[in-house]
C-alpha cells in the first residue's frame, strides 16, 4: 500500500494528522507492508522571518485576527496535539519560510531518510522552535541523522531539488490538494486534514482489502470433468 503525504514543516496539523495516521498503522495488521512518501507544500510560499517578531504578532497581522483570539486559538491547537503526546511552543515558534527545508527534505528521501527528516523537522520547529529557513540550522539537524553535512549546505547554496519541491507543488494544485495534510492512498483515496484515528483505521482497511481481492474460483465437480472438451479457444464443461 503506497501512502503520499502532502504537508508542511511549519503546519501544526501536519504534524498531528502525521501522529494519528501513525497510531493507527500501529493497530493495522499490514503495518510492514505499507510504504509513505512525503510530498512538498507550502502554507506560505512568501513567509519571511522578522527577527523581534513573535509568531503570535506575525500570525495575527497575516489573518487580521486580534492577538487574544490568535493566542486563544493556537491554544487549543496545542490541546490537540498533546492529545497525540506532541508538544507545541508557540510562544517560540518562529515564523519562517520553508522552501529550503524541503529541498534538504528531497536531498534526505534520496538517501533513504525521508521519513526521519520529516519527523525531526517537524519536532525542530513545533518544539524546540528551531528557524526552518537558517541555512545553519538545517545542516546540523540534517547531520543529526547521519547526513553529510558538507552535502547538504552545497543542496542549500545551490537550485538542487527546487524542481522537485515545485513539482510536488504542482501536482497538489492538480489534484485539488487546498489544504494540509493531505493523505493520498494508492493514488485512489483521499483523506484530508488531521482526521480522527478512527478515519484513519477505516481507510487502511478498505484499501487494503479492495488492494487484495481475488477473484472468486469456482470448484468444477470432479465427476464432470469426463465430459468437458476443449477446443482453440478454451475448454467447457457439458450440461
Amino acid at each position: 500500500m503506497k501512502i503520499e503525504i502532502w504537508s508542511d514543516f511549519v503546519c501544526p496539523f501536519c504534524y498531528i494528522g502525521k501522529r494519528r495516521l501513525e497510531h493507527a498503522m500501529e493497530k493495522f495488521e499490514h503495518n510492514d507492508r505499507i510504504a509513505i512518501e512525503y510530498k512538498s507544500y507550502q502554507l506560505d510560499p512568501n513567509a519571511k522571518h522578522i527577527p523581534g517578531k513573535d509568531f503570535y504578532e506575525t500570525f495575527s497581522e497575516l489573518k487580521g485576527m486580534p492577538l487574544d483570539q490568535v493566542k486563544a486559538m493556537n491554544g487549543q491547537v496545542a490541546k490537540q496535539a498533546e492529545s497525540v503526546g506532541l508538544t507545541y511552543h508557540f510562544d517560540s515558534m518562529k515564523y519562517a519560510n520553508t522552501f529550503d527545508a524541503h529541498r534538504v527534505a528531497k536531498y534526505a528521501e534520496e538517501k533513504g531518510k525521508g521519513k526521519e527528516i520529516t519527523e525531526r523537522f517537524l519536532y525542530a520547529y513545533f518544539t524546540e522552535s528551531k528557524l526552518m529557513s537558517d541555512y545553519d540550522t538545517l545542516v546540523s539537524l540534517a547531520g543529526e541523522l547521519g547526513l553529510d553535512e558538507q552535502e547538504v549546505r552545497e543542496v542549500l547554496e545551490t537550485n538542487r531539488y527546487a524542481k522537485d519541491v515545485r513539482e510536488d507543488l504542482n501536482v497538489a494544485h492538480q489534484i485539488g490538494v487546498q489544504g494540509v495534510p493531505f493523505f493520498v492512498f494508492n493514488e485512489k483515496y483521499a483523506v484530508s486534514g488531521a482526521q480522527p484515528e478512527e478515519v484513519f483505521s477505516e481507510v487502511l482497511e478498505k484499501v487494503w482489502e479492495e488492494e487484495n481481492e481475488k477473484p472468486a474460483i469456482q470448484t468444477l465437480n470432479p465427476a464432470k470433468s469426463e465430459t468437458s472438451y476443449c477446443t482453440d479457444e478454451g475448454c467447457e464443461i457439458k450440461d
